[in-house]
């Protein structure tokens, strides 16, 4: 048996996020494991990172599987791109220990929002970013940012996830945050976030808050306030879905079998 970790990036956009839903459209996950099952003629299952939303992006998305097969990491990459769909690209394929887990071996993972700020909106980058033609006092909301950064309970940051919901399995909305920066290239404001784990559209939440923030120039303190007050009506509302990309997953150590 081997154990197979995929690095995958996909536009977002057509898909209904990562995970399979029977009968409800495409997606990342379905897509690669009709690709797979296709190549390798096995009931594969393919295990990711976490999921992504609809419209959501990666750009370094992380999956793992367990097969037979005796075919080499360079012939799997080159079978699995010429099965997917443009909007899908695997950009390694590497063969890992068995203990390793594309979920649970996860450290940290590193997302991205990108919001363009001008006063005219762009067809050719309205899948990938947000669109905000008001002023926003950059400043301010990376100094509320840092009021983010250490272990919290974000549940004032956290959507009601339907899935969880209805298998009752809502767990602790205890996470914590390690960085959280801000750049700017041509009128794009792009927010990196880096910790241990999200909350469903915790990222997308935060975000919405900040722009918010940073438009009426709200008082010091009031991304600190809202993250105590553990409630999600306070909070601002959730940022579009085309700004986000998965930008890494880190693991704590390598896992490589030829390591």
């Amino acid at each position: 048996m081997r154990n197979i970790k995929l690095t995958i990036e996909y536009d977002g956009s057509e898909f209904k996020g990562w995970q399979i839903q029977t009968g409800k459209g495409r997606t990342v996950q379905g897509e690669i494991t009709q690709a797979l099952r296709k190549i390798l003629k096995e009931d594969v299952k393919i295990i990711g990172s976490g999921r992504t939303d609809t419209g959501v992006h990666a750009l370094a998305q992380v999956a793992h599987f367990k097969t037979q097969t005796k075919k080499s990491t360079d012939l799997l990459l080159k079978a699995i791109n010429a099965n997917l769909p443009q909007d899908i690209s695997i950009q390694k394929v590497e063969e890992m220990d068995l203990n390793f887990h594309a979920q649970h071996s996860v450290v940290s993972k590193v997302y991205r929002y990108a919001i363009l700020n001008q006063a005219i909106r762009s067809p050719l980058r309205r899948k990938v970013c947000c669109f905000f033609p008001f002023p926003l006092n950059i400043n301010l909301m990376k100094k509320e940012s840092q009021s983010l950064i250490g272990r919290y309970d974000f549940k004032s940051f956290q959507a009601s996830d339907p899935a969880k919901l209805k298998k009752g399995k809502l767990s602790t909305t205890v996470r914590t945050i390690h960085n959280i920066t801000f750049s700017t290239t041509d009128n794009i404001i792009y927010i990196t976030i880096e910790g241990d784990g999200f909350l469903y559209k915790m990222v997308r939440n935060i975000v919405g808050t900040l722009i918010e923030i940073g438009h009426k120039n709200l008082p010091k303190g009031t991304l600190q306030n809202i993250l105590l007050k553990k409630n999600r009506k306070y909070a601002a509302k959730t940022a579009p879905a085309c700004g986000l990309t998965m930008l890494q997953v880190n693991y704590e150590r390598p896992l490589n079998k030829d390591i």
